[in-house]
């Protein structure tokens, strides 16, 4: 019996992770966070996932997190038989989710041509560096490696330094989402057409995708944006701006009737009339922008950000704090949305993870477990999902292709 009960917009839906590290993982988690059934393959020595972020002891509080709702399995895919066995998932999902580098699944025998072949309804999603195709296909691609192709890089950070980088793996969550939605789109053209198909998704293409903007205009200008800073290119006020107690806030009034409430607030009427700052398009050239910003600055840093930000807020003017994780935690908001989702744990009494994104009216997504141990499940998708007998189970331990924990869920 599946120890993960079937709630959600996407219950039904049985789909097989092959994944390691971040945006497959991150990907399966949206699935199985709207009620599809993921099932993750892992290697015997784990997902290095579960060796990454912080940990209390031995448990992987990230992997608490991006593991949740999900049932693990430990093969041995360099075996025949660990491999017999993910191919007798397989044909009975609905869609398969593998980040390894292109080749290695055909090498494998897990394929789409032979896995369709058995499954021709089988959604394969692939998440590479560079897609499946092209001459960088068989290049190894990380996120931030793929920020730097995908011209991400060179935009980020303060002008006078080199590139920065966000301490965060952006480029691997927004491959996630869009290798999700791709499965979701093929899901729905199988209900028309019966058939399944490939989801190609690129790392680089992710963070590319990021550029829209800048993509006409060198076409059309020959512009190449450089980094601005805490500003957002071509428009003013929107940045950081410092206060008296040594904070930052951030101040958005790039349009005009924006801008006209801030200058308001600022009590510099003067503002309004000065041809720099007279229209969007003014206020964004480089020059009027290091103009602007050094007037708000000045303007600011006569208060405390807390009360800057208060008098901003009252005027209508977008603005926040820079939070911290710890700001997080203590802001009503977040609480009264679930963004900050108290989860059971076996070892830790719970964790608190991120709450789910996005919110569905009527089939909302639920965290109904934290993530599993390693092959936690082993014993339960050998048992119920493929139906083999006790004796079959042991000689597959036995040959080192199935990995059992020493008390597997769905043992007596």
């Amino acid at each position: 019996m599946n120890p993960i009960a079937p709630v959600g917009a996407l219950t039904g839906l049985k789909v097989i992770e092959i994944c390691s590290t971040i945006a497959g993982p991150a990907c399966t988690r949206l699935l199985a966070d709207f009620g599809a059934d993921v099932i993750k393959i892992e290697p015997p020595e784990g997902d290095p996932v579960r060796q990454m972020g912080q940990h209390v002891g031995d448990v992987s509080l990230y992997a608490a997190s991006i593991l949740r709702n999900k049932r693990s399995i430990a093969l041995d895919l360099k075996s025949d038989e660990g491999r017999a066995i993910a191919q007798e998932l397989i044909a009975g999902a609905d869609i398969l989710v593998e980040n390894n580098r292109p080749g290695v699944m055909e090498r494998l025998g897990l394929g789409y041509e032979a896995l369709s072949a058995r499954n021709p309804g089988l959604v394969m999603v692939r998440i590479s560096g560079y897609g499946q195709t092209g001459p960088y296909a068989e290049r190894p691609g990380y996120g931030a490696i793929c920020e730097a192709v995908g011209g991400v890089r060179h935009m980020t950070g303060d002008p006078d330094r080199p590139p920065a980088r966000v301490a965060l793996a952006t480029t691997d969550y927004l491959s996630s989402v869009y290798a999700a939605f791709g499965a979701m789109t093929a899901i729905h053209a199988r209900s028309q057409t019966g058939r399944g198909q490939v989801v190609d998704v690129a790392l680089y293409e992710a963070a590319f995708s990021q550029m829209e903007p800048v993509v006409p205009a060198y076409e059309k200008l020959g512009l190449v944006p450089h980094r601005e800073g805490a500003n957002l290119p071509s428009m003013a006020p929107n940045s950081l701006y410092p206060s008296r107690d040594g904070g930052w806030v951030l101040i958005a009034a790039n349009s005009n009737p924006t801008w006209k409430r801030l200058v308001a607030i600022m009590e510099q009427p003067t503002l309004l009339s000065d041809p720099r700052f007279e229209t969007i398009q003014e206020r964004g050239k480089p020059d009027n922008m290091k103009a602007i910003d050094a007037i708000i600055s000045q303007w600011s840093q006569g208060f405390d950000a807390a009360a800057l930000e208060e008098l901003l807020r009252q005027g209508e003017v977008p603005t926040s704090r820079v939070y911290t994780i710890a700001d997080i935690y203590d802001d009503p908001h977040f609480a009264a949305r679930g963004m900050l989702t108290q989860v059971a744990h076996p070892i830790l009494g719970h964790t608190t993870q991120s709450g789910i994104v996005p919110r569905l009216s009527a089939t909302p997504g639920v965290i109904r477990r934290t993530g599993p141990t390693l092959g936690e499940n082993g014993l339960d998708i050998l048992s119920n999902d493929l139906h083999l007998d006790a004796q079959r189970i042991q000689h597959l331990t036995a040959q080192g292709a199935v990995h059992l924990p020493p008390n597997p869920k769905g043992s007596p």
